[in-house]
């Protein structure tokens, strides 16, 4: 079964003329208790205080930002970890209680929360341009299309990733794995919630990629170990979330994205490239669930003539030979489609976002050197978050910003996530779920994405409350401009439809 883990290979925007940019940002205005001092180790329990602005849809909104650390304690009440978060507080609202507040993870499992604070939902957005290609000068300015309207939100960086760190040896097992990950969590989150006094807040997790898992893990076990009932659940280019689909299923859900990709880089034929986008995808699922999932099941009993039919209609849909195909007995990896799709005109497309195209030493081959999207993103990235927290927020530390934190060996079983959430959903009235996917994204697919929400409500009665949100990129959709826009207005309706009327009752 394919495995949407991203780590290394992840991650898992609005741009602005660097004329345009904000030149002078606050300075950083600290009130803790304790300061931070320029080390290589970590204090596991700080904090610095921030005032800022920002203009979002035509409103100028004043904000604070608490960045730090919070310990993780063991049994004992020792502490064994420090996470990094920064906390994005809109400072003129009076009445806090009915304020929503929006806990974001990205995912790996090893990267920190750096990708959608700095180019979706904060309030800053780093330099890059309309598709989301890196330019320079490196740096961030304003997001006009950040939620923060609407909801306060804390971005939290897990053990190792971004300046948290674990502080004790030979304890991986309590950190690095699909359950104790969201075990430590939760209870993280429960001290922060108090801490800043949010529990009559309403509550919302949003995750990307591996955060997904993490968040959909999240919300059953803070209803269960921690007594914390949620609004609602973000999934963010969701992986496979334990739902199982070997064999055929596995084998099928991939050609959407195929002819997806294919399209946008227009190498298909005109009847299917004149169609719109949104025309031409619903022509191929149908196709996938009707005719290629039942002829794969057959395997080597399924008619020549059928197999050859279905051979060339995979082909005019991904644009890749039906000879290719059929040596690979209708089953084609992604690996070969990325190396494949543009090879007589010497590029690769990207996994994470199939818009961007690489160049390898060979022609030849059955996969790409690299994958294109990630160099480039962490060309614009990296540079940006730095600048962000330790210039314009005042964290100085000498600590690395891991991008990429060593979190490994993961462990990956026991992944009960989709069922989890499941069960969240059914034990709480209250809890809508969005899934939000890019059409190019060939790690976390769209379709899968589809498939999962399917299994997550068998039965169809939890349906009202699941919704499917599509856009015109890759993994992070919202490095494109107008998803960018597009994206946050879904998660401004989502938020608002998800918190009840005053005095209903949570029941059914």
């Amino acid at each position: 079964m394919k495995k949407c883990w991203l780590f290394p290979f992840l991650l898992t925007g609005m741009t602005m003329p660097a004329a345009r940019a904000q030149q002078h940002p606050a300075k950083p205005t600290p009130v803790a208790t304790e300061k931070i001092t320029t080390s290589v180790k970590l204090n596991p329990d700080t904090s610095i205080v921030s005032n800022h602005e920002v203009t979002v849809r035509g409103q100028r909104i004043p904000y604070k930002v608490i960045t730090g650390t919070q310990p993780v304690w063991d049994e004992d009440g020792k502490a064994i970890a420090g996470l990094f978060y920064t906390y994005y507080e809109r400072t003129d609202v009076k009445d806090r209680a009915s304020r929503p507040l929006v806990i974001s993870f990205n995912g790996g499992p090893g990267t920190p929360s750096v990708w959608m604070q700095i180019a979706y939902t904060g309030p800053r957005l780093l330099n890059i341009d309309n598709e989301g290609y890196p330019v320079q000068p490196y740096g961030i300015h304003e997001n006009n299309q950040s939620i923060l309207d609407i909801a306060d939100i804390i971005y939290i960086d897990p053990a190792n990733t971004g300046f948290s760190r674990v502080l004790a040896k030979d304890i991986s097992n309590k950190f690095f794995g699909v359950n104790a990950d969201i075990r430590y969590l939760a209870e993280w989150i429960n001290t922060f919630v108090s801490r800043q006094s949010r529990w009559a807040s309403p509550k919302f997790l949003i995750g990307e990629s591996y955060g997904t898992t993490r968040v959909s893990g999240l919300a059953l076990e803070l209803q269960n170990a921690q007594w914390m009932y949620l609004n609602g659940v973000i999934l963010v280019s969701p992986t496979e979330l334990g739902i199982e689909r070997n064999g055929p299923v596995d084998a099928a859900l991939r050609l959407p994205y195929f002819a997806a990709t294919a399209w946008y880089h227009k190498v298909l034929a005109p009847e299917y490239q004149q169609k719109d986008l949104n025309a031409f995808l619903p022509e191929v699922e149908h196709f996938t669930v009707n005719e290629l999932i039942p002829a794969i099941s057959q395997g080597g009993f399924l008619d020549d003539q059928k197999r050859k039919e279905i051979a060339d209609k995979m082909s005019k849909y991904a644009g890749i030979p039906a000879k290719e195909i059929l040596q690979y007995n209708l089953d084609v990896p992604t690996n070969f489609f990325w190396k494949e799709l543009l090879r007589e005109q010497g590029f690769t497309v990207g996994r994470l976002d199939s818009r961007y195209r690489g160049i390898d030493k060979q022609l030849a081959g059955d996969g790409p050197d690299y994958n294109a999207e990630l160099t480039s993103w962490l060309h614009a990235f990296t540079p940006a978050i730095n600048i962000y927290l330790r210039d314009e927020l005042g964290f100085k530390t000498d600590l690395k910003y891991n991008m990429f934190g060593p979190v490994h060996p993961w462990d990956r079983s026991n992944d009960h996530t989709g069922e989890n959430l499941r069960q969240a959903m059914a034990q709480n009235p209250y809890l809508h779920v969005m899934i939000q996917s890019g059409y190019y994204d060939g790690a976390c697919d769209y379709f899968n994405a589809k498939y999962s929400m399917w299994q997550l409500d068998p039965g169809g009665r939890l349906k009202d409350r699941l919704s499917w949100k599509g856009y015109r990129s890759g993994h992070m959709m919202y490095l494109r401009k107008g998803d960018l826009a597009q994206g946050n207005e879904d998660i401004r309706a989502f938020i608002k439809a998800a918190i009840p009327k005053e005095g209903q009752a949570a029941k059914y």
